[in-house]
């Protein structure tokens, strides 16, 4: 594995070359030597994009972005201060170091506080495949968004309106370097792009209206859905919650769709994050070897999926990635630490300051033929959710309540479309009900997952 060459020539569709970012970050990092800081951190990065949306036929707004950003820190001792600024001047360079500096001068000093252990720092990183500019005028991206929700409205004459499509094209490059006790440590940058098109289609008049939507995004524009194949499947998803009904409360068994299955991944992985650890705010406080989750059940993270949309070679301190097991039948096996965060709980880096990398959640019992009809089979009589609303989760206690829509299940076919309910419980418990996952895997994100089915919740409804 190597680090990317350098480069005099700007990257397509950016301003800046990397040579010309080294340059302006070993600059910054010159002056922050020069006026006495200890250790120091630079980055430099530029973003530019374009997105477009639509709504019935007609062009609602054009949105062109370009920014760039110089962010300095520096360490007096262990004092910590931070600057940022979007001129490239070698004036104003040296203008944030100084603003840096005099913070850290007039911080109260904290112990962990502090530049990534030598030991911790990728010293080369591979080129995961992450970039792929696409070329994109603000012409082209309409006609992708009108094709789209054109496909909506056309796929059933119940599909009556649409809050509109949107196509968007964004990518980004950087390179950040570090200064240590007046000597070059950590130097590395790299580009990656996003590339997303969407439509959200409303069926039925009235009181009886349904909204849904789609979307399909990748790094690699050629990788997404066609805009036919996302405005057919929106509308069919609007088309299936038409004529939904409010039920009785109950307690039921609870099938996740996959796209909402990722979320209760995400909730594991707040919960076992460095700072609320530390700071003892989590439900699941010193679970390290823990069982969290039945014995089936294994998260793997792996930063080096090619192409992957939360792939890095290494984390926004320059720590190293690397593959692991986050838990491992059932019990948890590692956390998501940054430097600080480790330091804190007297802990070693995980390399996941700004979160976490491709996490894959899974079941040792799912079969190849577990696809959604047979994860409602399992089901048999309960409730199959496909929208939650609200941010009703306390991350101290794992207490867990949202708005949802979806379907009733019986016997192992949907019967009719609910909506205007609650589903609640506890993600300590809910976790340890997961009693199988489909293989109808879908990632959201960074993280991957089939549907997950709950044993119980509390479903509160008429």
């Amino acid at each position: 594995m190597t680090a990317q060459s350098t480069s005099t020539q700007p990257l397509e569709g950016f301003s800046y070359s990397r040579a010309s970012f080294e340059n302006l970050v070993d600059s910054a990092l010159a002056h922050a030597k020069k006026i006495g800081a200890t250790d120091a951190a630079a980055e430099a990065s530029e973003g530019s994009g374009l997105s477009v949306s639509a709504r019935l036929g007609k062009l609602e707004n054009v949105e062109c972005n370009r920014d760039k950003s110089l962010g300095v820190t520096v360490y007096v001792g262990k004092r910590r201060g931070n600057a940022s600024t979007s001129d490239f001047s070698e004036t104003a360079i040296q203008q944030t170091v100084q603003a840096a500096y005099d913070i850290a001068r007039f911080t109260a000093e904290d112990p962990v506080a502090g530049l990534p252990d030598l030991q911790d720092v990728a010293t080369s990183y591979p080129d995961l495949d992450l970039f792929h500019p696409w070329v994109l005028s603000s012409e082209a991206a309409l006609e992708l968004a009108l094709r789209c929700e054109d496909a909506a409205l056309t796929t059933d004459k119940r599909i009556t309106n649409s809050e509109g499509a949107g196509v968007s094209a964004q990518q980004s490059h950087f390179f950040a370097a570090h200064l240590r006790g007046g000597q070059m440590g950590f130097r590395g940058g790299y580009a990656s792009s996003r590339h997303s098109m969407s439509v959200a289609p409303i069926a039925g008049k009235g009181d009886g209206m349904q909204r849904d939507y789609w979307y399909s995004s990748e790094r690699n524009a050629c990788d997404m859905a066609s805009p036919d194949a996302v405005g057919r499947y929106a509308a069919e998803r609007a088309l299936s919650r038409l004529k939904a009904r409010k039920i009785a409360t109950t307690q039921c068994p609870v099938l996740f769709e996959s796209p909402l299955a990722a979320g209760l991944l995400g909730g594991f992985v707040q919960a076992v994050s460095g700072g609320a650890l530390y700071r003892k705010s989590s439900f699941l406080l010193d679970s390290m070897g823990q069982q969290v989750f039945p014995k089936h059940i294994d998260i793997m993270e792996d930063p080096h999926v090619m192409g992957g949309k939360a792939s890095a070679p290494f984390d926004e301190e320059g720590v190293k990635t690397h593959a692991r097991k986050v838990v491992d039948a059932g019990k948890v096996g590692g956390y998501f630490l940054s430097t600080y965060s480790a330091r804190k709980l007297g802990m070693r880096t995980t390399g996941n300051a700004g979160g976490s990398h491709n996490l894959t959640l899974t079941s040792r019992q799912t079969q190849s033929g577990d696809d959604l009809d047979a994860m409602l089979q399992k089901l048999d009589t309960g409730l199959f959710v496909i929208e939650l609303m609200g941010q009703g989760v306390n991350y101290v206690t794992g207490d867990y309540s949202r708005g949802a829509t979806g379907f009733w299940v019986e016997k192992g076919r949907i019967a009719y479309p609910v909506q205007e309910i609650t589903i609640a419980g506890n993600l300590k418990e809910m976790f340890k009900g997961i009693e199988a996952i489909g293989s109808d895997a879908y990632t959201f994100g960074g993280k991957r997952t089939g549907s997950v089915l709950i044993n119980r919740m509390k479903v509160a409804g008429s």
